[in-house]
């Protein structure tokens, strides 16, 4: 029994843009399994399980576990989509290549170089 000591009646709002109610009775679960499934196994480059999360957001609206929405504007239309996607192979690092490093310039501040001073005396 809930009791309200208010007086007043409480309405239930749905939830704000971008808050999803949490799926208590698992309705969505398999559709979620699937995506986190393929998330794992793609390394997490999410272009490629695409089209299992459309599918798992597509659930929680039909079971309106959020609001109904155009898949488009959520980012699902054909212009959206990731083209001439490559791996990046990390060969540069492979061949001992350290971000910053082929730089021989001594190191200056930008207060340093307007006013010609020299910090290090």
């Amino acid at each position: 029994m809930v009791m309200n000591f208010s007086g007043a009646k409480q309405q239930v709002k749905p939830p704000q843009r971008g808050i999803f109610p949490l799926d208590h009775d698992a309705e969505c679960k398999d559709a979620m399994k699937l995506y986190l499934t393929c998330l794992k196994d793609s390394k997490d480059m999410h272009h490629k399980c695409r089209d299992l999360s459309k599918d798992y957001l597509q659930c929680r609206m039909d079971r309106q576990l959020m609001s109904e929405e155009n898949l488009d504007d959520l980012g699902y239309s054909k212009s959206a989509q990731v083209k001439g996607f490559s791996e990046y192979d990390k060969s540069k690092e492979k061949a001992g290549y350290v971000a910053g490093k082929h730089i021989d310039k001594p190191n200056r501040w930008w207060f340093q170089k307007s006013w010609g001073k020299s910090w290090e005396n």
